[in-house]
């Protein structure tokens, strides 16, 4: 008989810790016997005949960590082949808890320790970060509770993690720490203001929104910075909000939103300037409608919007004050009583918002609107809000005469204003400097001399940067008078001025600054604003 002889397909074998089939091949000169040194390996045939043989096993779960070995036998006469079977440990994640509840203001806690291999971690929103077995969840400026599952999962193991963070509660205690001035104490410290437009309240309808949907970039705190350095210590900052809810039925505001505000409310913190927050046009849901066939479904919205913008910014200081609307009004005409009834509701919905969710707001100073903020309609027709605080109230108007030579794009625009152009072609015939003069007196006169200080919280005189050289010069040499002349007026008058830059530094447009290139773009302009207010 000849020698035994014997050889096996596989020499290892690594066995997953859930365990499972596997197979190698036998083959032999006569007939081999198989057996297991443990008994969680288990071989369906226990030998076979000459040849080539296919032979079955299976390993049982391992529900230990660590990893296990065992061996199979093949046996031929006097000789003997090996195959070693190693099976992985079962895989483990020490989790401190399954379930955390986060405070609103945010937390940093450890949520698991050792485990089996490297942990992967489910996608997590901006709120939230993973470092090492650590999560930090930054703080929740929202009346909304978050609620969130996280996935760890290591060697197929997934662990799920619920993590609930509390929300801000909707109101809160009186507090005037930090918000000592009233409106006329806090006028005194705002001298010359500039309006970030065409940014934040950049919408295309109410259902979509984006910071540089018009064209402008991101605003950054170096861009803050050159307003500040420039000679500017209040920023107005328009804002929509329509167009970031993420649920229609309870209108809440997206927190990437709110929290974005925050932070380029936060640039102007740091450069210790007041800022000014309004809802603005927002796609016209609010500013386009003051009829009574509106009216409370407008409320409605307008009181569920500020009641969370009036909490995420509750604990800002004095420095940060809040705009109820923009330029409601119906139409261009001259407003009927419902016109006038309903918005002057709006302002009062407002006004009554931000009260009730106490802490600073319940001294913050607030700034209403007159009738499309219309000089004329306002003096003809404006009425205080009732609020729970006395001199806590500005009032808001807008100043854009003459519209031909303001902002009229269409061809009958002028590119002159002032009395020294007077008769002359392309110069504006109306509201020249005496004009400029009694109106703003008018305002001094009705709110200002009583108490009530006065935002002129737009003004601008588009440039005309297409006229031919000749005349562009004098455009520009005109248009420099214009706002040296409304600010000055302005300031002789006791109102605050807010310059109206839309980011824009061409032909009919206002602004100041290369918002991408962080430069001065106009510095004439800028010098007759900054010689108007010494």
């Amino acid at each position: 008989m000849p020698p035994a002889e014997v050889v096996l397909s596989l020499q290892d074998v690594l066995v997953e810790a859930e365990g499972g089939d596997f197979s190698f091949h036998v083959k032999a000169n006569r007939e081999f016997t198989v057996s297991s040194s443990e008994s969680w390996i288990k071989t369906l045939q226990s030998g076979g005949p000459e040849g080539i043989t296919h032979v079955q096993a299976k390993a049982e779960p391992n529900t230990d960590r660590t990893e296990r070995a065992a061996t199979i036998k093949v046996h031929v006469g006097e000789e003997e082949r090996i195959l070693k079977v190693v099976q992985k440990g079962a895989p483990f994640l020490e989790v401190t808890a399954t379930e955390f509840i986060v405070p609103a203001g945010g937390k940093e806690f450890k949520v698991y320790g050792e485990s089996s291999g490297t942990v992967r971690i489910s996608e997590l929103p901006f709120w939230m970060e993973a470092v090492d077995h650590t999560f930090r969840v930054q703080e929740n400026p929202s009346i909304y509770p978050r609620n969130l599952e996280v996935k760890l999962q290591v060697d197929g193991l997934t662990v799920p993690v619920k993590i609930s963070q509390e929300a801000k509660p909707r109101t809160l205690p009186a507090d005037r720490a930090g918000v000592e001035k009233n409106a006329v104490a806090l006028r005194a410290g705002m001298a010359l203001g500039w309006n970030l437009g065409n940014s934040l309240e950049a919408c295309a309808d109410p259902f979509t929104a984006s910071e540089t949907l018009w064209g402008n970039p991101a605003t950054s705190k170096a861009l803050i910075d050159l307003v500040k350095r420039s000679g500017f210590n209040a920023v107005r900052i328009p804002a929509a909000w329509s167009g970031y809810i993420e649920d229609r039925l309870t209108q809440k505001i997206k927190d990437d939103w709110l929290m974005r505000v925050r932070e380029v409310v936060d640039y102007c913190m740091a450069n210790d300037m007041h800022a000014v927050l309004n809802i603005h046009w927002d796609g016209g849901w609010l500013e386009n409608n003051p009829t009574y066939a509106k009216q409370q479904e407008v409320i409605a919205k307008q009181k569920a919007l500020w009641e969370q913008i009036a909490v995420a910014f509750r604990d800002y200081d004095e420095r940060l004050l809040f705009a109820g609307t923009n330029e409601v009004h119906a139409d261009y005409n001259r407003p009927t009583n419902e016109h006038l009834e309903v918005q002057h509701s709006y302002n009062q919905a407002f006004v009554d918002a931000v009260r009730a969710t106490g802490g600073k707001n319940a001294w913050r100073v607030l700034v209403v609107q007159g009738y499309n903020t219309n000089i004329e309609h306002t003096l003809a027709a404006f009425k205080l809000p009732q609020d729970t605080r006395t001199d806590r109230m500005m009032v808001e108007v807008h100043y854009y005469d003459p519209y031909d030579f303001t902002i009229d794009n269409s061809s009958s625009f002028k590119y002159l204003w002032g009395k020294e152009y007077a008769g002359q072609t392309g110069a504006s015939t109306w509201a020249l400097e005496e004009y400029v003069g009694e109106t703003f007196g008018k305002m001094k006169a009705q709110f200002v001399d009583k108490g009530i200080p006065v935002l002129l919280g737009e003004y601008a005189a588009s440039l005309r940067a297409t006229l031919p050289e000749h005349l562009y010069q004098e455009h520009v040499r005109s248009r420099n008078h214009y706002l040296y002349y409304v600010t000055q007026s302005a300031i002789k008058n006791g109102l605050i001025p807010f310059y109206w830059d839309n980011g824009a530094t061409g032909n009919n447009a206002s602004g100041l600054f290369d918002r991408s290139k962080l430069t001065v773009a106009h510095p004439d302009a800028l010098a007759a604003l900054l010689r108007a207010n010494p």
